[in-house]
């Protein structure tokens, strides 16, 4: 699978699976019968939907227009199974095809310009609504871990964290 494309999606989103601190991140695209899943860092998850957010606010006209709005419900589905990665995203890219009005997502396996031979690749053109779904949700799912450290800032676990803030002791 050197290169999957959906232009357009029926459902492009992120999603994970496994217990907060243990969670595992992907994206997802779907149209028809046919499912791709990539797995992901969570940090990217979290970059990628500010910089979409960001692009569609360029793009968008400053009276709100509708081709940035979300249009219907939240898409809070949980992700297609069998959830099988078709490879891990090292290098993301995000542009505008002014043309068609729409967001273009590319994810690869490693970056195309440095290495020889063509890298595994999800591309996926959304609409700017799309998009804005894509984004929201995606920011959620980053918030829905373990919750922050008031002290320090590092990730909560259940049992507690050993806390350098307050000289190695377990708050």
């Amino acid at each position: 699978m050197p290169f999957t494309e959906y232009d357009p999606p029926e459902r492009f989103v992120a999603g994970t699976v496994g217990p907060p601190g243990q969670r595992t991140f992907f994206l997802q695209a779907r149209t028809g019968g046919r499912v791709t899943s990539v797995s992901i860092e969570k940090v990217q998850v979290s970059v990628l939907a500010d910089k979409v957010n960001d692009l569609l606010d360029q793009v968008g006209a400053p009276d709100g227009d509708a081709l940035v709005a979300v249009v219907g419900p939240p898409d809070t589905a949980a992700l297609d199974t069998p959830i099988e990665d078709e490879f891990r995203v090292n290098t993301l890219s995000l542009a505008w095809d002014v043309a068609r009005e729409r967001v273009v997502i590319e994810a690869h396996d490693r970056d195309p310009d440095e290495e020889e031979g063509e890298p595994e690749s999800l591309r996926v053109v959304l609409t700017g609504p799309q998009a804005r779904a894509f984004a929201r949700r995606a920011q959620e799912i980053v918030a829905a871990g373990r919750p922050p450290c008031p002290f320090c800032g590092g990730p909560l676990e259940v049992e507690g964290h050993i806390c350098p803030r307050a000289n190695g002791y377990r708050r």
